[in-house]
């Protein structure tokens, strides 16, 4: 088995939104600082069973954001890809084509995570029934997230996850016979969050979504500036670590910077005691 960690362009966001206080947007819109531009990673997992992708990361269209007549989107985040770094031709160049991809698995429904979806007309994807609810229609777009972009094609597979402990986590379902790729719920960055876990012989590779923006924040249990209950993204980050000091773990958020070099060089969460 073997993860690929496949940058789809550079996203900046407010500072407000990677690390925040108490009072959501209104402290996004009043900051005036900027990140520097961060990566998106998807995640492309070669597995017996067939290639796992989880998250589509951004698309091209996403360049036309300054033309949303939602505030967000127009003025507080930015974008930056080129048409050969959208998801599709970056797997083609590994020689993973669209129909070898058996399953899209969705952390959660924001436009730099289901962005790239256009790609695989043909695979099943899989989101929780929670984040689907929440990102369609008229709410959806007020919401923030962009449900008219999405390809007429997209009826997702929407998934509960049942009342099932995996670690430190209380709500989990296997996605593969084998039983080495879990989903689990990890809820705060929006309500219906989920990550997804390969287990790798003694190891787990954590593939976090936006969990939050890093691990240094993670470890410290410091929930991002989006999150509608913060005491909920304390307890998710609280599980992650509490996860990570039980067991081997490589943890992967989708805006790190530093997530490829640790899974190229298996560098734990925590070191191992």
């Amino acid at each position: 088995m073997r993860i690929h960690a496949i940058q789809t362009g550079t996203v900046k966001i407010k500072t407000a939104q990677v690390a925040g206080r108490s009072r959501g947007f209104i402290d996004i819109f009043r900051d005036p600082n900027w990140t520097d531009w961060v990566p998106t990673f998807a995640w492309a997992i070669e597995h017996p069973e067939g290639v796992i992708v989880v998250d589509s990361g951004q698309g091209t269209y996403l360049l036309e954001h300054g033309r949303s007549l939602h505030p967000y989107v127009r003025w507080e985040v930015g974008f930056q890809i080129e048409p050969e770094q959208e998801l599709g031709p970056q797997l083609r160049a590994l020689g993973i084509g669209a129909r070898d991809v058996k399953k899209v698995v969705l952390t959660h429904l924001h436009m730099d995570h289901d962005a790239g979806l256009a790609h695989f007309p043909d695979t099943e994807v899989i989101v929780t029934a929670g984040e689907y609810a929440r990102a369609r229609g008229l709410l959806g777009q007020i919401r923030g997230y962009l449900p008219q972009r999405w390809p007429k094609w997209f009826d997702p597979t929407p998934i509960q996850l049942p009342k099932e402990n995996f670690g430190s986590f209380d709500r989990s379902l296997r996605l593969t016979k084998a039983g080495d790729v879990v989903a689990v719920a990890t809820p705060g960055h929006t309500p219906d969050h989920m990550s997804v876990i390969v287990l790798d012989g003694d190891t787990a590779i954590f593939l976090a979504g936006d969990t939050s923006y890093n691990q240094a924040l993670m470890l410290s249990a410091t929930p991002d500036g989006v999150g509608s209950d913060r005491e909920l993204s304390i307890a998710t980050l609280n599980a992650i670590k509490t996860f990570a000091q039980s067991r081997p773990t490589i943890y992967l958020p989708t805006h790190d910077p530093q997530s490829a070099e640790r899974l190229a060089n298996r560098q734990l969460a925590v070191a191992a005691s």
